[in-house]
């Protein structure tokens, strides 16, 4: 059986049109699907008794199973799902204020970046997630709002590498976008990527709007090879041409993350040479202190560090802004999702 939620709208039109029946029934059916909280095609009354058995002999709605729910004091959620062939993800759904409801959604089944101070990449990659399978994601998360909250951003930070899961994430983002999705503007749709040159190039030549943001944590080759693995055969100096060009083509500014971590990139020495890296490129620094991780041996730096590093980069011209924990006491911050659940 199919996912329905792999199929785009066009898919869907063609399946009906094979059967004899009207294209307008797939925008009934997408109005199920992302306007409410059904479970199953008996519930979708406008459809009528007969193309409800069809969609019941050839789709899934759903393909994963919620293993786990957790919930943290300062309004986070985190989702452990059980996918179809027994892998298992996180997502996350963050409440930052009275109207800010942003979900993180993960993009692989682990990580094959092999980032140093993250728990995602611990036991490697397993697959690519379907676009079926990432839409999933998004509306489990979705149906976690009361009646009168709606989604207002996605951030695609949770496990593995978006850009190498182009083709099944960006139908998947389609979706989020449209207004007979989730409605979200593109705008307010983050991508966030260690750096593949490839990848954000073929965002640019594509024109979305989508916020790019990438993980620098180091401001050179020399300790970004020690920390970012995948950087040994890339490189910097490649990463920021590309970056370079994403802003040319989009005209969207590109957000640079960079994980404190006590001792090793938070030293005057650091901030000085990401003022020299950034200081003539229209970016924003997203500084966040380090989430501990179960098993590695890094540290949170202390207040003082951290606002004697911002302090610098602002001083440099750079403009700066911190990413302030949210859901560390679930293992559900930035950095702490596991494709296991302890």
């Amino acid at each position: 059986m199919l996912h329905l939620l792999d199929q785009t709208p066009e898919q869907l039109q063609a399946w009906l049109a094979e059967r004899g029946l009207p294209g307008y029934r797939a925008a009934q059916l997408r109005r199920w699907l992302f306007g409410s909280t059904v479970e199953s095609f008996d519930a979708m009354t406008d459809l009528g008794k007969p193309l409800r058995g069809q969609l019941m002999e050839h789709f899934r709605i759903w393909t994963a199973q919620k293993a786990a729910h957790k919930k943290a004091k300062d309004g986070t959620e985190k989702l452990l799902l059980q996918l179809a062939d027994g892998n298992r993800i996180e997502c996350v759904l963050l409440r930052d204020d009275k109207e800010h409801r942003t979900i993180c959604i993960s993009t692989q089944v682990g990580c094959a970046m092999g980032c140093a101070f993250c728990a995602s990449g611990l036991e490697g990659v397993v697959r690519n997630l379907t676009t079926g399978e990432i839409v999933e994601e998004m509306l489990r998360l979705k149906r976690l709002l009361p009646e009168g909250e709606r989604l207002s951003h996605v951030v695609v930070m949770g496990m593995g590498e978006p850009l190498m899961n182009l083709d099944g994430l960006l139908p998947a983002l389609a979706a989020a976008a449209r207004r007979d999705g989730l409605g979200i503007s593109a705008r307010r749709i983050t991508v966030s990527t260690v750096g593949i040159p490839k990848g954000i190039r073929r965002l640019a030549e594509m024109g979305c709007q989508y916020h790019l943001a990438l993980s620098l944590h180091a401001p050179d080759d020399e300790l970004r090879d020690q920390l970012v693995p995948t950087n040994r055969r890339i490189g910097l100096a490649s990463i920021l041409e590309a970056t370079d060009e994403y802003f040319e083509k989009t005209g969207r500014r590109v957000t640079f993350e960079y994980v404190l971590l006590a001792g090793i990139n938070d030293q005057p020495e650091q901030a000085a040479k990401l003022v020299a890296l950034l200081k003539h490129r229209p970016a924003l620094v997203n500084l966040i202190p380090y989430n501990p991780v179960a098993g590695l041996p890094y540290k949170t730096p202390k207040p003082s560090a951290t606002a004697g590093f911002v302090e610098a980069l602002q001083r440099g011209g750079l403009e700066v802004a911190i990413r302030w924990r949210k859901g560390d006491r679930i293992d559900a911050a930035c950095g702490q999702l596991r494709r296991s659940h302890a």
